[in-house]
């Protein structure tokens, strides 16, 4: 099938966005960040584009109502044993409590989201956590809770992902019957989303992001399962956004795909749903490998441009929620097949977020039927409108 033609990203924008990237990009830990940024005077207010500064931007963003920090990878153990993981924290704005005086006043909300597919047993385990903030980084960070501005640090106790100096991340979290602990390296730039990290999420301009991602992270470390380790080594994607108001009030959710092409390409799609199945907004993006600083070879898709039409459902045993674990995504890129590895990868956090969704390795087939890469499926609404 013919590849569509992809359109650059105007020079001039992505150089003001990755002047200051790579100006922070190594930065050394004791380095003073700019000043914390607000994105919004007050609650409701609509996102404006603005540049990015960073590390201060890959910091959290304790403004605006919601922001995550969101790491999924594939990876490998020494016997060639395959599995997915996800770790994912979020911050939540509690409105309520943001007049209220004194330090205990629990002004944030912080969840963690942690999986592991397990190929070979086709089992997804998970694990997730919460607890309240007053939005104020302790002195004794030691199993804290907290989200740094100054840079990539959100602590859960003994939950956390954290950037480091060089650029690359280290990520733990440990539960009943799963265990996460990785470093990660960037051999790549991170990738400014949407028009220099500023993202639309739908057709007014209130719904809105920024969104930075980091893809083609390489990944060694250990996951542990119902009590045994496995040494792992893999390629991961980490998303940073956050927004005051994401969803449009005709979305009950969206569908996501992160790609990690196995030459070194990133592919970013994703879909803005109506409760009927129709599309209301749709974005995404390609960075080809060779050239991971080079603005020619950062491309974003328009809106129109990527269409996902679902092939194959899977309905859960769990909460008799049907999703489609077989998409065929169409981007300027190519045509794509996206395939779940195993179809039961739903996630149940109602104890946390309250959300039920479907997040899973899944393989990327390209318009030939050659496996391309491999990343994660988001989806989310099909149990109920996500609220967030």
């Amino acid at each position: 099938m013919e590849r569509l033609k992809l359109r650059p990203i105007n020079r001039r924008h992505w150089l003001l966005g990755s002047a200051a990237a790579l100006a922070w990009s190594h930065a050394p830990a004791g380095a003073t960040p700019p000043a914390a940024a607000r994105d919004i005077a007050r609650p409701g207010d609509t996102l404006r584009p603005r540049e990015l500064r960073f590390p201060r931007d890959h910091g959290s963003h304790n403004d605006t109502r919601t922001e995550w920090w969101y790491l999924t990878g594939h990876a490998r153990d020494e016997a060639g044993r395959d599995f997915g993981f996800q770790i994912t924290f979020f911050r939540s704005r509690v409105d309520e409590a943001r007049e209220l005086p004194g330090r205990l006043a629990a002004r944030q909300l912080l969840f963690a989201h942690a999986a592991i597919t397990d190929v070979a047993g086709r089992r997804l385990h998970h694990d997730e956590r919460i607890a309240r903030w007053n939005g104020e980084r302790p002195a004794n960070t030691e199993r804290a809770v907290f989200a740094s501005e100054a840079d990539t640090e959100v602590v859960l106790r003994d939950w956390f992902i954290r950037r480091r100096a060089d650029g690359g991340y280290a990520t733990r979290a440990v539960g009943d019957t799963l265990l996460i602990d990785i470093e990660a390296s960037a051999p790549q730039a991170w990738l400014l989303q949407g028009d220099r990290g500023f993202s639309r999420k739908g057709p007014d301009a209130a719904q809105s992001s920024f969104y930075v991602s980091q893809p083609q992270l390489q990944v060694r470390g250990t996951l542990g399962l119902a009590g045994r380790r496995f040494a792992i080594t893999g390629t991961a994607w980490l998303d940073h956004e956050w927004s005051e108001a994401l969803l449009h009030p005709e979305a009950v959710g969206w569908d996501w795909i992160g790609m990690n092409l196995f030459d070194g390409h990133a592919l970013t799609a994703f879909r803005l749903r109506r409760a009927d199945g129709s599309t209301l907004w749709t974005g995404g993006s390609f960075r080809a490998a060779g050239d991971a600083r080079d603005p020619n070879a950062i491309h974003r898709f328009a809106p129109g441009e990527v269409e996902f039409k679902p092939q194959r459902w899977w309905t859960s045993p769990l909460t008799n929620t049907r999703y489609p674990v077989e998409w065929l995504v169409r981007t300027p890129a190519d045509f794509y097949t996206v395939r779940a590895l195993i179809d039961a990868q739903e996630l149940d956090s109602r104890a946390s977020t309250g959300a039920i969704y479907w997040e899973g390795l899944s393989d990327l087939i390209d318009s030939n039927g050659r496996t391309v890469g491999r990343g994660y499926l988001e989806m989310t609404g099909y149990a109920k409108r996500l609220v967030l």
